[in-house]
């Protein structure tokens, strides 16, 4: 696998035809992002390629420019059912926006494309099948759907785009992104692109994939959003009024606001419609006509809340998006770091702001610790809650491990658990942990008894973990007989 870490071109510097050249002048293209300098050059050659980048970092062109061209240089009449290209997004909003990308940057070159997605009424995206188009952009479902009843087949195209892959992992599309790959023909370009790389999706990648270009962007000062995080600390039951305070003092324009549930953002969104607060929800329960016209209210400023629940968290692609905030933290630090990167977009700043009640704390915890990450608190407002705060001070701490049980004496098992001494089958030492015996905090534990004919001995271990680190064990046996030793005294 080739890794290509560095890049300083400008567009003028790829082998693009004048008429992508000119499209790329009329929208204002000139300087690429890193991954759209590291990718292109190698997609142009026909290269596979496994790139990671964080979203909104420019991936959509650096596939769809070099796709265009290709096809572009390849001047054939699309067939019925037949795409000659294929882009895999995990969600309608994502594969509306990719198409919308091809429709800019290919008015000029005689391509047509089609999105198909769920949600939807299949009949126009069967018309457009018919009618021939060379680049289809899909949702895995439907896809899967038109195949199976033979309105597409795949044996034409050339060239696959998986985007977002570790979306589809998270939304449980592997499965049917694997049936697709088996309809692919063998000899083909394939361009996979994901924020994060989990094991399972490098294990796709490696079947989909033949001597990739590995395209790694780090972040750097340069191209790391210039996003302020913070964290308020609230109760449950005046969360809604917190938002409300956000939204009309703290001079939010344009927010994005999370909630883990459909429900939840529906209730939300009714609640700031009745407060004055433009609003619309977006999740998976509604239609794609209502979904589409609340993204484009909200893109328009129309409305300035959009309440989602994760389905939009990579879908959504509007600028100046002022703030993001969790109203409802997620359960995973992936979902959180997808969540905030749709703020501070194109070189502009923003705000990450999360609230965390009593039942969250546990939430932040984990993703402040998989992030390496203590995201700074905001306190001085009129809702913050100092008990939650405390509790996550508390969570975020180490735990201490408690001293524990000594283990059995002697073969006679009297007295103490100290474990058997070789030598005299006495009480040997007592040892921290969980308790099975001896004392908690790792006090000295009884005595084995002697054996017959034997001696009882003090034990020398150290504890482990107990109060008394380095103290004797357990207490000698009272006599050779192998009576039962006193017991000591509880600390």
């Amino acid at each position: 696998m080739n890794t290509i870490t560095t890049g300083d071109a400008t567009f003028q510097d790829f082998d693009f035809e004048e008429t992508l050249r000119s499209a790329l002048t009329a929208q204002k293209f000139h300087t690429p992002t890193p991954v759209q300098s590291q990718a292109i050059p190698s997609a142009l050659e026909g290269r596979d390629i496994l790139a990671s980048a964080q979203t909104g970092s420019g991936k959509t062109a650096a596939f769809v420019l070099p796709m265009l061209q290709r096809l572009g240089q390849e001047n054939i009449r699309p067939e019925r059912g037949q795409p000659r290209a294929l882009i895999l997004a995990p969600t309608r909003e994502l594969a509306g926006q990719i198409n919308d990308v091809i429709n800019i940057f290919s008015r000029n070159l005689r391509l047509s494309s089609a999105v198909i997605y769920g949600g939807v009424s299949k009949g126009g995206q069967i018309q457009a099948l018919r009618r021939g188009v060379d680049i289809v952009v899909a949702t895995p479902g439907r896809l899967l759907d038109l195949m199976g009843e033979r309105y597409i087949s795949l044996k034409r195209v050339t060239t696959i785009v998986l985007d977002e892959a570790d979306r589809m992992l998270d939304m449980g599309f592997i499965p049917d992104v694997k049936r697709i790959i088996k309809e692919l023909p063998e000899q083909r370009q394939s361009l996979f692109f994901s924020a994060t790389l989990p094991a399972p999706v490098v294990e796709l990648a490696d079947r989909l994939l033949t001597n990739p270009v590995r395209v790694s962007v780090e972040k750097t000062r340069e191209n790391t959003p210039d996003i302020n995080q913070q964290i308020m600390f609230v109760t449950r039951d005046q969360k809604r009024d917190a938002l409300r305070m956000i939204l009309t003092e703290y001079g939010s324009y344009r927010a994005l606001v999370f909630t883990r549930t459909k429900y939840g953002a529906r209730n939300l969104a009714k609640y700031l419609g009745k407060n004055g607060i433009s609003s619309d929800d977006l999740h998976g329960d509604k239609s794609q006509n209502a979904r589409t016209r609340a993204l484009t209210a909200f893109h328009r400023g129309k409305i300035q809340v959009l309440v989602a629940t994760d389905i939009a968290s990579r879908g959504i692609d509007v600028e100046d998006i002022d703030h993001v905030i969790n109203f409802e933290l997620p359960h995973e630090s992936e979902s959180y770091v997808h969540r905030i990167g749709r703020t501070a977009r194109a070189g502009k700043a923003g705000v990450a702001l999360s609230f965390c009640d009593e039942s969250e704390v546990s939430h932040l915890t984990l993703i402040q610790k998989e992030l390496s990450l203590a995201i700074p608190v905001t306190s001085d407002h009129r809702y913050h809650a100092t008990a939650v705060a405390e509790a996550a001070v508390r969570a975020a701490q180490p735990r201490q491990r408690s001293g524990g049980p000594g283990r059995a004496g002697g073969n006679n098992r009297a007295g103490g658990r100290g474990r058997q001494n070789n030598a005299y089958h006495a009480g040997g030492e007592a040892r921290g942990g969980e308790a099975r015996g001896g004392s908690r905090n790792g006090a000295r534990g009884p005595g084995g008894n002697g054996g017959p004919g034997g001696y009882g001995s003090s034990g020398t271990g150290p504890y482990r973990g107990g109060r008394d680190s380095g103290a004797s064990g357990g207490a000698p046996g009272r006599d050779p007989r192998g009576r039962r030793a006193a017991r000591p005294n509880r600390a």
